[in-house]
């Protein structure tokens, strides 16, 4: 059978078995990676993997399967069984599950690509990253790391409301770390952000962070780190780069305003959220310059799709406006409890998996500044860059990150550069802080997001640009 032909199958043999509602992902994928380390290729990875998975709704209740099969007859049984075990889950009373109207949809979709990244040759991967790590020893890192990862995903969505969409998400990137070992003391150095940067586009992403030409720097930095002194500790102007910022975004507003969290439905990895759903569109979030966006339309940036695995297309909405949270990330049974017209934020990490509430592209608008005018406006601070390590609290309030590289502000000049730069802070009080923000946007691409049990890896994206916040404690007090 062909990939829709099986999805109808399924759907309908859920109906037949009592399910309300249904819908059904086919989904095949490849992905491709590999990595070198001191000059030399460390390990490739290619994988495939094509298979089925079915939601049944049947009363308060939904049930799951998947198989590997496209099969008439293991798609009847996928079905059957999704219906079965909403039925079984059902037999514990719960509160009625609504889904918001969505409008029954045949559409196709792909991502751009102008180079295929499968196509690329293997061996000219393999030179880019043995070429790149070779010159990070050569300018005295000891550890030298190089990564690429490629998936390219066709997924093919049905529905018992009538949904019939085939999308091709083509995605890609990659980076390079230089690590120097001193006495006592590592360092590492990461280009363009320590895990790499992604998108939804082909290799000319790779092609376009010309990682060669940074390696040199990367390495220098990771040994000078080594004898630079430390962050000091205390409270002062913190101004950190936009990767760093990406990160911010991502772990205290993105999980923050997942709709599921909110409503207590999900707290696997840190937990639910500390928004109340009676304060939306009321709750001073940040200060005026803080506008953030749920955009998975965004051409190439790594959250983005045509539509979402309940068929709902892909909007672009306000998550914060004027620093006053007004939006969430939703699916159609959670944003029907909670009283709202729509979902467009449901994906899965592959056809095995259960759909969940995901972020796609939450990032800041552009701000009036740039980085050179923020810096010279700054008498006394910290400016920090490149992620290093994270932490929050279940609630994703309280926070302490720490970045790779950090640079003392005086007089609105940058001077030293610092080692082991830390911040802490609790959300809403950060984010009103934020006083000058830069229009200088890269749409930072974080393919490692976990969530739910079992465990899912989501593909995000983070609009960022350079930010300077007032009054942060930074550095470890001894």
């Amino acid at each position: 059978m062909s990939e829709f032909d099986a999805a109808t199958v399924a759907v309908q043999a859920a109906l037949d078995a009592g399910a309300r509602y249904a819908d059904a992902r086919v989904m095949h994928r490849r992905y491709e990676s590999m990595s070198a380390r001191n000059g030399e290729i460390e390990e490739l990875t290619q994988d495939e993997s094509l298979g089925l998975g079915v939601r049944a709704l049947v009363g308060s209740s939904w049930g799951f399967h998947a198989v590997p099969d496209l099969s008439d007859v293991a798609a009847r049984e996928a079905g059957h069984r999704a219906a079965r075990t909403a039925a079984a889950s059902g037999r514990v009373p719960g509160p009625p599950i609504d889904l918001v109207p969505a409008e029954a949809v045949t559409a196709t979709w792909a991502s751009e690509c102008r180079v295929d990244p499968l196509a690329v040759p293997l061996s000219d991967k393999g030179d880019l990253l043995v070429g790149a790590t070779a010159a990070m020893v050569a300018h005295g890192a000891d550890i030298a790391e190089g990564l690429y990862q490629i998936w390219d995903t066709a997924k093919w969505f049905v529905s018992s409301e009538g949904h019939r969409i085939d999308q091709r998400i083509r995605e890609c990137g990659g980076g390079i770390s230089a690590t120097a070992i001193g006495d006592g003391e590592t360092q590492r150095r990461s280009y363009p952000s320590y895990r790499g940067q992604y998108g939804t586009t082909g290799w000319e992403l790779v092609d376009s962070l010309d990682l060669p030409a940074h390696a040199a720097r990367i390495a220098d930095e990771s040994r000078a780190l080594l004898t630079a002194p430390l962050c000091p500790a205390g409270e002062t102007d913190l101004i950190l780069g936009g990767e760093q910022l990406a990160l911010q975004i991502h772990e205290s507003v993105g999980h923050a305003i997942e709709l599921d969290r909110i409503l207590g439905w999900e707290a696997a990895f840190a937990g639910t959220s500390w928004l109340d759903l009676a304060q939306l569109g009321t709750l001073r979030y940040g200060s005026e310059l803080m506008n953030v966006t749920i955009d998975p339309t965004i051409p190439g940036a790594l959250g983005s799709f045509g539509f979402d695995d309940e068929g709902s297309p892909a909007v672009k909405r306000d998550a914060v406006r004027d620093g006053r949270w007004v939006g969430v990330l939703a699916g159609r049974d959670s944003a029907a409890v909670a009283g709202l017209d729509h979902g467009g934020s449901v994906r899965a990490d592959g056809w095995a998996r259960l759909p969940m509430v995901r972020m796609t592209n939450v990032g800041l608008e552009p701000g009036p500044h740039t980085l050179d005018e923020i810096i010279a406006a700054t008498d006394d601070g910290v400016l920090m860059d490149i992620n290093r390590s994270w932490s929050i609290d279940d609630k994703r309030l309280n926070f302490q990150f720490g970045c790779e590289i950090g640079w003392e502000i005086k007089n609105g000049r940058r001077g030293r550069m610092l080692r082991n730069p830390t911040y802490t802070g609790i959300g809403p009080h950060f984010w009103r802080s934020m006083d000058m923000l830069s229009g200088e946007t890269v749409a930072w691409g974080t393919p490692n997001c976990g969530k739910g049990q079992p465990g899912q890896i989501g593909h995000t994206g983070h609009p960022a640009a350079p930010a300077r916040f007032r009054g942060v404690r930074v550095g470890v007090r001894a």
